[in-house]
């Protein structure tokens, strides 16, 4: 028979299972080949087909961690057909490619390299013309990575205003709104350099809901926010006073109307720019929710939109695992119920972590002696803040195994210090760089 022990071994198992299964539903390689297709004449790019004799180059330019295998695919599929690119990718996150040129940058504090990268993209998109097609991947961290400051601001100015940003908990579409007034390339600015050409973005969503003029800042979609959007971000979380000078004087003049505005709806920019979502957060979770099922777990999908503080939306995901265990409900045990989405952390402490690692702890100390219960807590992209680690996994024996070791939660958390909690316990995910991301994926297992 069993044992508890091997009984909650197995659960944990089966986590990471399901995990892997979310992964694999949004490999970068097979997304782009289900929305890409060719043949002699024509590239077909979900419901728009582009003949190649309308063409005298095909570019393939594009920003995020999951930009190298996207580029691949296109590569393999199209072959020769490709005459250029430019790719900035995350440190790490490279790939050998035969035509497109990739920078490894930092993220998500952006560095000197991302500048690199993104002086190369726009020079070379700057210099097609009418009969150029360019094909644009966009992934999650393409924010951080395709840096080109706008005039009068500096990379330092803009290190400053993530560091800021990302301390205050703001969430990304608050971070992107920002960065989108700071920047030549987003916002729809690649797309102003790119006119006249064609531009097709193929776009993985790390995004809540999905918008395309926030995922990785829309390089070349409309943008509908404004310098007043951005104004509002920084009075909310009471930061406009701690911002480096020329970011506010860039946001004066823009609510001034002394500079333009990002570029909106209906801008001529716009006319031959089209979009293709080839990769989601649902899409990771549905395959998630089958592998679960075949694993014998009934299995429940509540949303992938999920936000709010970390150690706050913990709360209400627990209380799910205990009214499976006391009522049954909403679905029997054994059960496995899915979320997606993206949490945020209001840094407090100095410690080092993520907000899934955080997910993952304040999660232990709400099902502390919870037989049979196990909650994973893991980014997609592999890694979780700035971190090796994708999240962590805990169970209802956590706790009693931090006491064993004298690790007492409450000051971790405290700290924004999961990492170390979870080193000491050998409880943290490392999948090394997935070269995808679609957002977070948290589930809580509840075994019989």
């Amino acid at each position: 028979m069993a044992t508890k022990t091997d009984q909650v071994e197995s659960i944990r198992r089966h986590a990471m299972e399901i995990f892997q299964a979310a992964l694999s539903a949004v490999d970068p390689v097979g997304a782009i080949l289900r929305h890409v297709k060719q043949d002699n004449e024509y590239i077909q790019i979900g419901e728009h087909r582009f003949n190649f004799y309308d063409y005298d180059r095909i570019l393939v330019v594009g920003a995020g961690k999951a930009g190298a295998p996207m580029a691949k695919a296109l590569e393999d599929l199209l072959g020769d057909r490709v005459a250029d690119g430019v790719i900035v990718v995350k440190e790490g996150h490279g790939l050998p490619l035969k035509h497109v040129r990739i920078h490894e940058a930092g993220h998500p504090v952006p560095d000197e390299r991302g500048i690199r990268g993104a002086e190369d993209i726009l020079s070379l998109v700057n210099e097609a013309g009418d009969r150029d097609l360019v094909l644009c991947v966009i992934s999650g961290g393409g924010s951080a990575l395709l840096v080109a400051p706008a005039e009068g601001v500096t990379l330092a100015d803009k290190q400053e205003v993530t560091r800021l940003l990302l301390a205050c908990g703001a969430d990304i579409h608050e971070i992107n709104t920002v960065r989108k007034h700071l920047s030549r390339a987003k916002g729809g600015g690649l797309a102003r350099y790119a006119y006249p050409a064609t531009v097709v973005s193929l776009i993985l969503s790390d995004v809540v809901g999905d918008d395309l003029n926030v995922i990785a800042s829309g390089p070349a979609v409309p943008d509908t926010s404004s310098f007043g959007d951005a104004r509002e971000v920084f009075s909310k979380y009471d930061i406009w006073h701690k911002l480096p000078e020329s970011v506010q004087t860039r946001i004066q003049q823009g609510l001034a109307g002394d500079i333009e505005d990002t570029p909106k709806a209906g801008d001529d920019v716009f006319r031959k720019c089209y979009s293709e979502l080839v990769g989601t957060n649902i899409q990771a979770l549905i395959a998630a929710s089958q592998e679960a099922r075949q694993q014998g777990y009934q299995s429940l999908i509540l949303s992938s939109t999920v936000e709010g503080e970390a150690r706050e939306v913990v709360k209400m995901f627990a209380a799910f695992a205990k009214e499976i265990r006391n009522s049954a409900n909403p679905v029997p045990a054994p059960a496995c119920i899915l979320c997606g989405g993206e949490t945020t952390v209001t840094i407090q402490g100095s410690g080092k972590g993520g907000r899934n690692q955080e997910f993952a702890l304040a999660s232990a100390m709400i099902i502390d002696g919870m037989e049979n219960i196990v909650v994973l807590s893991g980014g997609t992209d592999g890694t979780d803040g700035p971190t090796d680690a994708a999240g962590a996994i805990a169970d209802g024996r956590t706790m009693s195994r931090a006491r064993v070791q004298n690790l007492d939660p409450l000051d971790f958390l405290q700290r924004n210090d999961a990492y170390h909690f979870f080193q000491a316990l050998d409880d943290l995910i490392i999948t090394g760089p997935t070269r995808t991301n679609v957002s977070d994926v948290y589930m809580i297992i509840v075994g019989k």
